[in-house]
């Protein structure tokens, strides 16, 4: 993590004399972006149902840009840009899906990962991914699911309706949890890397 520098070490200007301006350009977070918009079209691949990349860009946003404005949009705009090739590609009923309210739940869903992921903020450690990737797969879980129950007719809306739309996604839970793992191993450990050979990253990183 980046230490604060004081007023009296700041960079100077050559010209007025005042502390450098950062720029908005710095390489970290141009790395960031291209690590998640990599990292969410890996989606048009073959994978089993639900082994995704989208939690582990939310957490991976989340805990990085200094910017929180930023953890948060461009994990959103990387999976937009992915489902636009996925619709691209499949058209017919993913197309669709832009039209349903499911859509929205899964875009909340990630935006509340960003916001999850800013715990681990300057905390980034391999127990404290782990427990966050899981955290956040079991959020997207019960965002997902209680979207299922609210928009799918096949279930009623009871409490028994809500259950058996839950029970419905378990099969898949295993997977969203691996996918979690292996892409916030990547993407984290990555950039771990990168940031280690590479100081200049660290730049309006967190």
């Amino acid at each position: 993590m980046n230490r604060p520098t004081s007023a009296s070490s700041a960079s100077r200007s050559p010209v007025s004399g005042s502390p450098a301006s950062t720029t908005s350009f710095a390489a970290g977070p141009l790395v960031l972006v291209a690590l998640i918009v990599i990292a969410a079209l890996t989606r048009v691949l073959p994978h089993p149902p639900n082994f995704s990349p989208v939690e582990a860009i939310a957490l991976f946003g989340g805990a990085y840009f200094a910017s929180k404005r930023w953890a948060v949009l461009v994990p959103l705009v990387g999976l937009l840009i992915s489902d636009l090739v996925l619709a691209r590609l499949n058209g017919g009923l993913y197309a669709s899906w832009f039209g349903s309210a499911g859509i929205w739940l899964v875009y909340l869903c990630i935006a509340l990962t960003s916001v999850l992921g800013f715990g681990l903020r300057g905390k980034v450690s391999g127990a404290r991914v782990l427990g966050y990737s899981l955290l956040g797969s079991v959020l997207f879980f019960v965002v997902t699911n209680f979207g299922a129950w609210l928009s799918d007719p096949m279930y009623p809306k009871t409490l028994a309706g809500l259950l058996a739309a839950y029970a419905a996604g378990v099969p898949f839970f295993q997977w969203t949890v691996l996918g979690t793992l292996f892409y916030a191993a990547i993407l984290f450990g990555g950039f771990a890397l990168l940031r280690h050979r590479l100081p200049v990253l660290r730049a309006q990183t967190v």
